[in-house]
């Protein structure tokens, strides 16, 4: 064999070899970016969920007799804070949301409460927290939606069993309500 058949295989490999470091890199890349944006979902999650009981104990200062939506929104903010995993923290946070529209609905009927400073503080409060988790919730599910394409697509499919790489799961809102788009209307 000539040297120059040799140099051109070892430069072969060693491109090669290149090419697999980063592909595998850039996996790795992507999952810790779905990573990290789970966990600026749960900084967000938490968040509401500090917010909540100060919430609860503003309402109940005006409408003591309202005690099932209190007990509602306590529930679901504990089953909420228990939740394990993407699907699960999904579905906990949409019981949340609903308990949540509950409580804001019984306080539409108390007009000192929607005139007080403190309630009025804490649902601005929780409105910003809600726009930053949905702000979180599509840099996760873009970054899911990358990682989940790059190790589909070949050849990162090939390299991904060289690693601990499996798909991430979506942080999708589960209230059909909520996912459903407005109806408008124009009739007079």
């Amino acid at each position: 064999m000539s040297w120059w058949l040799i140099l051109i295989i070892v430069v072969v490999v060693i491109l090669l070899i290149v090419w697999i470091i980063s592909m595998y890199n850039r996996l790795v890349r992507l999952r810790v970016e779905v990573q990290q944006g789970w966990a600026n979902i749960d900084v967000q999650l938490r968040r509401r969920y500090d917010l909540i009981p100060n919430l609860v104990e503003t309402v109940k200062g005006y409408a003591e007799h309202e005690r099932g939506v209190f007990q509602k929104v306590t529930e679901a903010r504990t089953q909420a804070m228990d939740a394990k995993g993407v699907a699960e923290t999904g579905a906990a946070n949409t019981l949340l949301g609903q308990a949540l529209g509950g409580l804001f609905a019984v306080a539409e009927n108390y007009p000192d409460l929607k005139a007080s400073a403190n309630f009025l503080q804490l649902q601005t409060e929780l409105a910003n927290v809600e726009e930053m988790l949905a702000a979180a919730r599509r840099y996760y599910n873009s970054t899911v939606a990358t990682y989940n394409a790059t190790q589909n697509t070949v050849p990162s499919n090939v390299i991904k069993n060289f690693g601990d790489f499996s798909e991430a799961e979506f942080f999708e809102e589960e209230d059909e309500a909520v996912r459903a788009a407005p109806q408008v209307s124009f009739e007079q």
